[in-house]
């Protein structure tokens, strides 16, 4: 038997299971080997509150559960990864589950010298490719530089891709498509139109593209312009609703006109109160948080469909961390908060009013506005809010379900990021959990996604944007 069509052996470092605790079910029927140094690593992370700290102990009860009734004979033969049922979404495992039992002979060439836990780990790796000769022995990290070290002396090592939303980001859905040339033409026999709420529906026969999702943004720049949003998908029919025109300044939004095609779609998608779900993509400049959050006033100030604002975002900074915050909730998520702060700037400064109807303005704004920190999201229920998750790309798949099944009914929950700009170990363009909504949500009827790709800030932040 050849080494490509064996069982396959994977070595699983201790960040793949701190990143996703299931990890050992994704293997299908290959066999799952846990070195003790790993171990030992997880149990020094076992301790806090913190999304690791969870991942840590449920690998412990996980392992715990695939141990009950074996004795040493049987975790020295492997424990059947089977025996636990793992419905979400992936096959179930049938290999094997590997602990190490024994201290394995140090195989570690001299030009790699020390005995720290990755050393350990390639050694053990080595040690395994040794004793089973006849199969292909897999080091499993997120550590880059493990892998390059594993290269070097030998070890085949891949990256750990069972969370991988796409294979490529270029793949993601944008929410944007252009009709085909001469589309109208070819519609024109089987079209309807009429009238409904003020608003310009139109039923066609068929789908539009090839692939088409609700509330899908389209346009045609053939004659005077096009712009529409998909409002129904049935078997042999589509019905559109012609995108009502931000641009214009009787249609203002919080005083907020949209300046491009998809900013007037994005705040399309913001005004719609049948979308419980909106995620918006785009580069730094693109107007993300300052349409989200004049949509989010116009719509509790003005409409009264929801009663507050919550916004929140992942803490992570950029540089060095700034220390211990003092104050209540809200003040030590001030200082993550500064775009907020920016945009509220632009939506109450007005030229005609005094600094006192300023100064009013901001403060009951204030009040309607709620800034709470992700730590304390678990549990809670949001009735009737306006949920604004900003940075959202720096958030993992696990968090975004947290996240998202706290709203409540009446809340609509509006996820901001840019995920060329990823600040949290471990997480990728592909792996992000902003990526893994986007593509999960895609289908939802009462979802919709745009991703705005010009950048409306300034001159020379465009500029910046193009040549930096």
């Amino acid at each position: 038997m050849s080494k490509k069509n064996s069982s396959r052996i994977f070595v699983l470092d201790t960040n793949v299971l701190m990143h996703d605790p299931a990890s050992l079910f994704r293997f299908q029927e290959h066999d799952v080997f846990i070195p003790m140094v790993v171990l030992e690593e997880l149990d020094s992370a076992k301790k806090g509150v913190s999304e690791v700290a969870r991942n840590v102990r449920q690998v412990s009860r996980f392992i715990d559960e695939l141990m009950i009734d074996a004795d040493s004979k049987d975790i020295e033969k492997g424990l059947k990864l089977s025996d636990i049922r793992n419905l979400n979404g992936h096959s179930q495992p049938c290999g094997r589950l590997f602990l190490q039992t024994r201290i394995l002979p140090d195989n570690l060439p001299d030009s790699i010298p020390g005995k720290n836990a990755d050393n350990s780990i390639l050694g053990t790796t080595l040690s395994l490719q040794k004793k089973y000769p006849d199969k292909v022995v897999t080091l499993v990290s997120k550590d880059i530089n493990l892998r390059i070290k594993a290269r070097v002396v030998g070890i085949h090592t891949e990256d750990y891709t069972s969370d991988k939303v796409l294979d490529d980001v270029d793949l993601l859905y944008t929410g944007i498509n252009e009709l085909p040339s001469g589309f109208w033409d070819a519609k024109s026999e089987a079209l309807t139109s009429w009238q409904e709420d003020m608003r310009t529906l139109y039923e066609i026969k068929g789908q539009p593209l090839e692939e088409c999702y609700p509330h899908q943004s389209l346009y045609s720049e053939e004659g005077t312009g096009f712009e529409a949003l998909v409002k129904k998908i049935g078997k042999d029919k589509t019905t559109l609703v012609l995108a009502a025109n931000y641009k214009k300044d009787n249609q203002a939004v919080w005083g907020v006109n949209a300046r491009n095609r998809e900013q007037n779609f994005a705040l399309n998608l913001l005004m719609d109160p049948d979308i419980d779900l909106v995620t918006i993509l785009g580069a730094a400049g693109t107007g993300k948080t300052l349409l989200t959050l004049a949509a989010g006033l116009a719509q509790v100030m003005d409409k009264k469909i929801y009663r507050e604002i919550i916004i929140t975002r992942v803490t992570i900074p950029v540089g060095e961390d700034i220390g211990f915050l003092p104050g209540t909730e809200e003040e030590k998520m001030a200082p993550w908060m500064g775009a907020l702060l920016d945009n509220l700037e632009v939506l109450t400064h007005s030229e005609e009013s005094g600094e006192w109807e300023r100064a009013a303005t901001a403060d009951l704004l204030s009040k309607r506005i709620k800034i709470r920190s992700l730590n304390f999201m678990r549990g809670r229920t949001f009735l009737n809010r306006y949920i604004i998750v900003d940075e959202a790309q720096n958030l993992t798949a696990k968090q975004m379900k947290t996240l998202i099944t706290r709203a409540g009914p009446g809340s609509k929950l509006v996820v901001l990021g840019n995920i060329s700009q990823i600040d949290t170990p471990y997480l990728t363009e592909t792996t992000s959990g902003l990526t893994y909504v986007v593509d999960r949500f895609k289908n939802w009827e009462h979802s919709g996604h745009i991703t705005l790709l010009r950048g409306e800030r300034s001159r020379l932040a465009d500029f910046a944007s193009e040549v930096l």
